[in-house]
């Protein structure tokens, strides 16, 4: 099975910066998409920013500007840096892809367990 694991989270002040990473392992043909999503206490889960195969990326408007999304596909990785981080930055991080089994060929959405990301001073 695929598994995707976050790394890099955290307590950060405000204006401090983090980067996360997401590596995804197992049984891998090929990764299409692949996004950030958080969720803080009672919230809905948003998109924070996604990427494509080829390199072109989506941002949420709330951290346009302050966030980057990139990935290295040889190691099935995707990133996301964090600058000037606010208090409303803080929720739980998940890491997303699309992905098709290089066991199975079907294509389907994997999730990351989560990296708590707390900004606080």
């Amino acid at each position: 099975q695929v598994q995707l694991v976050e790394s890099g989270g955290g307590l950060v002040q405000p204006g401090g910066s983090l980067r996360l990473s997401c590596a995804a392992s197992g049984s891998i043909f090929s990764i299409y998409d692949m996004g950030w999503y958080r969720q803080a206490p009672g919230q809905q889960r948003e998109l924070v920013a996604a990427i494509t195969s080829g390199g072109a990326t989506n941002y949420a408007d709330s951290v346009q500007g302050r966030f980057t999304i990139s990935r290295d596909n040889a190691k099935n990785t995707v990133y996301l840096q964090m600058n000037s981080l606010k208090p409303e930055d803080t929720a739980v991080y998940y890491c997303n892809a699309d992905v098709r089994s290089g066991y199975s060929y079907v294509r389907r959405d994997f999730w990351g367990r989560g990296t708590q990301v707390t900004v606080s001073s």
